[in-house]
């Protein structure tokens, strides 16, 4: 006589997703980088599939940010986001992001306009800071219209880095989730959701004496659009 046994194993989904997404993330980078060689070898002539393949670019690099994103998520789960905080030039910091998504920009013909003072130098996380300006700015490019101002200032003991565009604006919702805390923050669907608070968390992350990070939203300012804005103390 045979007996059937069920074999049953705990599995751990989340570490499971974890390595997916990191697999994930590797093999997306790869694909990026063979979009902007086909990108290199279109003639600019060719218009129609060089804006194609700038589409396709700026799809892959939001999607490239969104499984960052969820890998950090991850990882604060386990314990909180790690900082490593050294002096770093803003101009640099914001000219690097702006050149990764160049193409896009040309291809759309954005007028983009940064307002930074070349001395400006902050203590950060260079690589969280530029994963956080680099989301508002590819929404930015999503949801607005023709201009996009990037400009940096330090006041009041913070370096404050402030985007805007001609868009629409922030949906109300938005705005009033800007408000919460992380410990009350409720992920949702669409623009509103994981972009806020991973961005909220990087900057919750940069503490200095009894002083942390912050981001507000709001809209108008210069362009009439949505405003986002960072301060890191």
């Amino acid at each position: 006589m045979t007996s059937n046994k069920q074999i049953s194993t705990k599995i751990d989904f989340s570490s499971v997703l974890a390595a997916a997404v990191h697999d994930m993330k590797n093999s997306l980078f790869l694909l990026i980088q063979s979009i902007e060689g086909l990108r290199d070898a279109l003639p600019k002539e060719n218009s129609g599939a060089r804006e194609q393949v700038a589409n396709v670019h700026y799809e892959a690099s939001r999607l490239n940010t969104n499984l960052v994103q969820i890998l950090s998520l991850y990882r604060s789960e386990l314990e909180s986001i790690p900082i490593s905080a050294d002096e770093c030039f803003v101009a640099d910091l914001i000219a690097d992001v702006v050149g990764s998504n160049a193409f896009y920009i040309e291809q759309k013909n954005i007028e983009l306009s940064v307002n930074v003072d070349e001395d400006v130098s902050w203590y950060l996380d260079s690589e969280l800071i530029y994963l956080l300006i680099n989301d508002v700015i590819v929404n930015a490019l999503r949801y607005g219209t023709s201009r996009i101002a990037i400009q940096a200032s330090i006041a009041d003991d913070y370096l404050s880095i402030k985007i805007e565009d001609d868009g629409n604006g922030y949906p109300e919702e938005m705005l009033s989730k800007s408000h919460s805390t992380l410990s009350n923050f409720e992920l949702s669907q669409g623009r509103t959701g994981l972009g806020l608070f991973f961005a909220k968390l990087i900057a919750d992350a940069h503490s200095h004496n009894d002083k942390a990070g912050i981001i507000s939203l709001s809209n108008g300012g210069s362009l009439g659009g949505s405003v986002f804005e960072v301060k890191i103390p």
